[in-house]
């Protein structure tokens, strides 16, 4: 269930925004409109944000990124559309239900921190909780645990003046966790800081979501950042979102020569991973087979390994052309003591993890979903991926776990 939805939502400022509207749906550009004043700042925007997702809204200066959150935490009344948070249209509530939604639904992180220099990092991270009205013993209890949660165990007492800017940035961020809302909002929220530390950032909100399971939507300018961090992604360009998806989707098959244009630079090794470049094994051969079988398999398909799995596809180890050959020789018949590990990875490891393992692995890498084998990654595949050259693996063939020796599929 989305706990943010956006349905056709424009934002228009200037004269007679409705009139404005009506031009623009009539085939007036955004530049039109502006050389009479009037500035289309959001146009026809639509997305949705599930429950414990990180989306993100990316786009340059002039966008309409930064118009786009103000309309979803209230601050802005869209022109027309509809903005739902928890369930409620914000532009249908009245001025006092619209302060409870802001006060109990969503929090904020901002570029530049907006912490209160004369109340102590302590306060600040239960600013939030004061204004809601909850007891002083119960707000410090919240804003310590928040503070610890960040990182800044210890430094309730302190003022902003005393710590440095990741660190101040820090505080902001406990403020939004010690609010309790269900919705963070995230304003460029990292973009004032030093690189390295906001690389720490970014870690410590992938690391706080994978605990807490927030809902966070997420602006920046940055489309390393967006594909670091997004569950989903929506660029924007001239007010419009010009596409949306994951972020291996936007940088494997953009919308626009604008995206295309956009992700041509992006380090496509820590946004692809594993499952995008994984293929199905030309051959697998079944626990139950012996040498023979496998020789025979790897013969037919041209391997110099196979994997070994069982009936439930749960992945035994490997055997080696030479090592089935020899097996073969010796007229054993079982595949014990045969097989070695292969190298196991998951679906969501990066490519820039496998580079190594790959090279001193003679076998494909195994990607695994628990214990079950769910593809292989052979090392003409990984390179292929960095240039986006398409490698197409062959249908799955298999010596069926249990079957008699030498039957195959």
């Amino acid at each position: 269930m989305p706990l943010i939805e956006l349905s056709g939502v424009h934002k228009i400022f200037g004269k007679r925004p409705q009139k404005a509207l009506v031009r623009l749906q009539n085939g007036a550009t955004r530049e039109e409109l502006r050389a009479d004043g009037i500035t289309a700042a959001v146009i026809d925007a639509s997305f949705s944000v599930d429950a414990g997702q990180i989306f993100v809204v990316m786009g340059l200066s002039g966008s309409g990124k930064s118009t786009l959150i103000r309309m979803v935490n209230g601050l802005l009344e869209p022109t027309a559309g509809s903005v739902v948070v928890g369930g409620e249209d914000l532009a249908k509530l009245d001025a006092r239900k619209l302060r409870r939604a802001r006060r109990d639904k969503v929090s904020m992180v901002f570029q530049h921190f907006a912490l209160l220099p004369h109340r102590t990092v302590g306060e600040n991270a239960a600013y939030a909780l004061k204004v809601k009205g909850v007891n002083r013993a119960e707000r410090e209890k919240q804003a310590e645990q928040a503070l610890e949660m960040v990182g800044l165990g210890g430094w309730g007492g302190s003022l902003p003046s005393d710590l440095s800017g990741g660190m101040r940035q820090r505080v902001g961020l406990a403020r939004a966790l010690a609010a309790g809302t269900e919705v963070m909002l995230m304003d460029e929220a990292f973009s004032a800081l030093d690189p390295l530390i906001r690389r720490e950032m970014q870690d410590q909100l992938i690391d706080l979501q994978t605990k807490l399971d927030k809902t966070i939507l997420f602006i920046t300018h940055d489309l390393n950042e967006a594909m670091r961090l997004g569950d989903g992604i929506a660029m924007m360009r001239d007010g419009r979102v010009v596409q949306q998806g994951t972020a291996e989707q936007i940088l494997n098959d953009p919308a626009t020569d604008y995206v295309a244009q956009f992700v041509q630079d992006v380090d496509r090794t820590k946004v692809l991973t594993a499952s995008s470049v994984m293929e199905r094994p030309v051959a697998v051969l079944g626990a139950g087979q012996g040498p023979r079988a496998a020789h025979k398999l790897m013969r037919e398909n041209q391997l110099n390994s196979i994997m070994v799995v069982d009936r439930q596809q749960r992945l035994q180890g490997v055997i080696t052309e030479s090592v089935a050959a020899d097996a073969v020789k010796a007229g054993k018949d079982s595949l014990d003591g045969l097989l070695v590990d292969a190298h196991l990875v998951t679906p969501d490891t990066t490519l820039s993890e496998l580079f190594t393992p790959s090279a001193e692995q003679p076998a494909p890498l195994a990607v695994v979903d628990g214990e079950r084998l769910v593809g292989v990654i052979a090392r003409v595949t990984l390179l292929s991926a960095l240039g986006n050259v398409s490698t197409n693996g062959g249908d799955l063939v298999t010596a069926g776990a249990g079957a008699a020796e030498g039957d195959h599929v």
